[in-house]
């Protein structure tokens, strides 16, 4: 860890370095790279790629596998060295053509666009910290190595086996996700997110010459649903949500078929085994019907472990001695970090202040970038013990 002297001058210098954090954070903004489109994405991989080979890191794409982009993988070349990871994403939930109707812009403090508080500033601070780390002659003493994946607005369905392979053996795992509320508040509890299709099915007949033949799988999924819901929990953290449904053939026919697909969301692992079981326990509650389900857990939840507190208590005291208070915040929407934290302690959050994630208003302010830099090189410089 730096000491007292040295934080004052990673964030005079970064302040300092406020405008040029802002400049590329509009060239990576501008650089559309919505999460089902990869052919967008080569741009932003492009400024990404030069700015960490400017940086002394080795870059190389790992390739994207079921329809998803690549991702970007960067390390210095000092193998053997245990190892921090940094985590972020370049995929962005806008697709293609966003910026005809909401353009990049400056508006005072203000910088918005599509993607810039998720999480393309997040990637510009964790740039800049990695630089003015150089700049100060305090290079980290656990190596950092950084992730950057295509595919996280979609869940991660092919970056989380390289995830689950590098935080397996690395010190801590530093997640580059915008901050909560405008106090800039770092994530220490996310919910685990599972995702089930129920399929049920009857037996079809005629509707008015013979209904008592048919078994109505419309009818069975009425009350499957009613049953789903029933699992919410709000004081316990735990929502279940039937997200859409589907079935039938025609209106005078008896619905052989239906489907729906559910959202659950828990606080912590014991609720994910509680709401999975409930889900694979659903029983028919008419002759003549069967019902099947899919899925499960695919993010576990982000918990509040002992390790994850340790590295909390860290991030506490390096914004100490910035002069900065910051407080943490459990959140119900999952990152990354989800997958990271089941193997390694994990800080999620550190990205930029701002607002409006997924939304027309989205912003970051420029002036808190060199203040959350700042706090992430300063995390990079934590001994291997603190993390």
């Amino acid at each position: 860890m730096v000491d007292e002297d040295d934080a004052g001058r990673l964030l005079s210098l970064l302040t300092d370095q406020q405008e040029e954090m802002a400049e590329l954070l509009e060239r990576l903004a501008r650089e559309e790279s919505p999460s089902v489109d990869p052919s967008t994405q080569e741009g932003a991989f492009r400024i990404l790629s030069g700015e960490l080979e400017g940086l002394g890191f080795a870059v190389r794409r790992l390739s994207g596998r079921g329809g998803v982009g690549d991702h970007l993988y960067a390390r210095r070349r000092r193998r053997g060295a245990p190892w921090q990871l940094l985590v972020g994403h370049l995929d962005t939930v806008w697709p293609r053509g966003t910026l005809e109707r909401m353009p990049v812009r400056r508006e005072g403090d203000r910088l918005s666009g599509p993607g810039t508080y998720d999480m393309k500033a997040g990637l510009v601070q964790m740039l800049f910290a990695l630089r003015a780390l150089r700049q100060v002659g305090a290079e980290p003493v656990v190596a950092p190595v950084l992730l950057v994946n295509s595919d996280e607005e979609i869940g991660s369905p092919d970056s989380t086996r390289h995830l689950r392979r590098l935080a397996c053996g690395a010190v801590r795992a530093l997640i580059l996700e915008p901050s909560f509320g405008t106090a800039g508040s770092l994530k220490t509890a996310r919910k685990g997110v599972g995702r089930f299709e129920l399929r049920i099915r009857g037996k079809a007949s005629h509707a008015g010459l013979a209904p008592e033949e048919g078994a109505s799988a419309i009818l069975e999924l009425s009350h499957q649903v009613q049953a789903l819901f029933a699992l919410n929990d709000a004081g316990n953290g735990v929502t279940v949500n039937v997200g859409t449904i589907e079935g039938g053939l025609r209106a005078n026919v008896i619905a052989p078929e239906s489907s729906a697909v559910v959202e659950a969301r828990v606080p912590d692992a014991e609720a994910a085994v509680e709401v999975e079981e409930a889900i694979r326990g659903l029983r028919p509650s008419q002759q003549g019907v069967t019902i099947e389900v899919d899925g499960g857990f695919g993010r576990p939840p982000l918990e509040r472990t002992p390790r994850n507190r340790a590295l909390w208590k860290a991030a506490r005291g390096a914004a100490g001695e910035l002069g900065v208070e910051i407080s943490e915040a459990a959140v119900g929407g999952a990152s990354d970090g989800n997958t990271t934290s089941r193997f390694t302690a994990t800080l999620d959050g550190l990205g930029p202040v701002g607002a409006g994630a997924h939304a027309p208003n989205e912003y970051v302010f420029v002036s808190r970038m060199p203040e959350r830099a700042a706090l992430l090189a300063l995390l990079l410089t934590l001994p291997k013990e603190a993390g």
